[in-house]
């Protein structure tokens, strides 16, 4: 089973880097190179990696992710990450974003039929986790990478099989977070909804007590949770969040520095290249010596 899911993910990675899928919302990732630790953003999701191993980091806590377990982002998360690869097996990893709807719709049905609702305790905001695959997980990723590889069963049994994984994920042993995620009014819940604008629109300027209004907490507490959740202050993390989105508009679409500081909401070019040295150990006009 294993080997077929490699298969299947291989067929779909044409590409170095990401690669879409006939399914809107599910991606395939390859990389062929070890990479060192770096930033790098996290849109929400969930991440199986099946062949390879990665580990992400939020602050110095670190978390591996391989082909025996998965990665949960309940939010989106600025963050660092490495990617060990043996030589001719590149990476290989399938990314689904979180559909919040349907994953409200069936935490909503899984309260019912267990006559419970999930309790908001500061133990279930957690803003990632990894969790071990099942034999049922798998062979539910496996028949939807399989899927993946034919517009026409993907148009006709993707959602199907989407709404299969989120299932086995929703029953494992460490989901609270996933039912904190959508359930009403929960820290984490409206932790996301900030987060999301962040991640949207992270070249405006906000201030804590903004943000704290957004997320319907006091100043004191939404500042204690967004740090609990995301190891970072507000501003810590706004900042990395610039920093991160510069460093894709300097390699990707080849902006100049006083360009892509002024698109993340930097108005001098000086501080930024500063507080980019700083975070990335290398200045902005280093990227492209």
């Amino acid at each position: 089973m294993a080997s077929q899911l490699v298969q299947n993910v291989a067929a779909l990675a044409v590409n170095e880097g990401l690669n879409k899928t006939p399914l809107p919302g599910v991606c395939v990732y390859k990389t062929s190179a070890t990479l060192e630790r770096a930033p790098l953003c996290y849109r929400q999701g969930v991440i199986f990696v099946v062949q390879g191993r990665k580990r992400i980091f939020i602050d110095s806590q670190g978390y591996d992710y391989n082909p025996d377990n998965y990665l949960v982002l309940t939010l989106p998360m600025a963050a660092e990450c490495e990617t060990v690869v043996e030589p001719g097996k590149p990476m290989l990893s399938l990314m689904l974003d979180l559909d919040l709807a349907l994953l409200g719709e069936m935490v909503r049905q899984i309260d019912e039929f267990r006559h419970e609702h999930t309790v908001d305790k500061l133990s279930d905001a957690k803003g990632l986790y990894v969790s071990r695959c099942t034999s049922d997980l798998s062979d539910a990723v496996t028949r939807l990478t399989r899927c993946l590889n034919s517009p026409l069963e993907s148009a006709l049994l993707g959602q199907g099989l989407v709404r299969e994984v989120l299932y086995h994920l929703l029953l494992g042993p460490q989901a609270k977070p996933l039912f904190s995620l959508v359930s009403y009014n929960t820290h984490l819940a409206r932790l996301e909804k900030v987060l999301a604008h962040l991640h949207d629109h992270y070249h405006q300027h906000f201030e804590v007590d903004q943000l704290a209004e957004m997320a319907k907490m006091s100043a004191s507490t939404f500042h204690r949770n967004f740090q609990l959740v995301t190891s970072s202050s507000p501003k810590q993390y706004i900042k990395k969040l610039r920093l991160n989105r510069a460093r894709e508009l300097l390699l990707d679409r080849g902006l100049k520095v006083n360009q892509a500081a002024s698109q993340v909401g930097y108005e001098s070019p000086t501080q930024f290249s500063r507080e980019f040295k700083r975070y990335f150990g290398e200045s902005p006009s280093q990227l492209f010596g």
